[in-house]
């Protein structure tokens, strides 16, 4: 391990022997342990102070007590590993999302309303508003279901570009299935939304208006 050379530290006081930090005065080793339980996070905590009080009390730690137990997510914006501008992305893809479902809505009132007629004659053989609510709906849901498929191919196909890339954490780079789904269920799930709209306007339309044209 190189004596510690390999990674940060932060000393008390000097080594005895430059560049060689143990034995030394110096902090140059981050340990990560895996809690099952409240109860054992709060023991390690109560570990964890003692263990600070007790060097503090022979002289090792010369600045006051900073003993902290940080949580994997707690660690990352503690150190700001992920960068500002990462949220920044993430509001701007919201808002993506947003402008495109305003457009999904669009969209669909015109399609439904376009099939006016055929609408008009199905409500006069029979058809209730909720099965034209419902057959609406569940178009708007397969556009979402396709715009999901679509999305898992170009995602692989991107992962697959960043794999043939000629760097250190290529081969680190793998598809995140619950994210994955997530953003599958978001895609349909989006679409229902912006159909609710269009589909209640198409189930609202009035037979008797739509056979006097045809």
């Amino acid at each position: 391990i190189n004596d510690g050379n390999f990674s940060q530290f932060t000393c008390n006081a000097l080594p005895a022997v430059p560049r060689h930090l143990q034995n030394s005065e110096c902090v140059w080793l981050q340990l990560w342990v895996e809690l099952g339980s409240a109860a054992k996070v709060a023991d390690y905590r109560r570990f964890v102070a003692d263990y600070a009080a007790q060097q503090k009390a022979l002289g090792r730690i010369p600045f006051p007590e900073n003993a902290r137990l940080l949580s994997l997510m707690q660690w990352l914006d503690y150190n700001q590993v992920v960068p500002r501008d990462v949220r920044l992305q993430s509001w701007l893809a919201l808002a993506f999302l947003v402008i495109c479902l305003f457009n999904t809505v669009g969209l669909l009132l015109a399609k439904f309303l376009r099939r006016s007629g055929e609408i008009g004659v199905r409500r006069a053989l029979g058809a209730s508003k909720r099965s034209i609510f419902a057959q609406c709906l569940i178009e708007a849901g397969l556009i979402g279901l396709i715009g999901g498929t679509l999305g898992l191919l170009l995602t692989l196909l991107g992962l697959w570009a960043i794999r043939s890339q000629p760097v250190e954490y290529a081969d680190l780079v793998h598809l995140d299935l619950p994210m994955f789904a997530a953003t599958f269920v978001l895609s349909v799930s989006a679409s229902i939304v912006a159909g609710l709209f269009p589909a209640s306007r198409a189930s609202r339309i009035a037979p008797a208006m739509q056979l006097k044209t045809l």
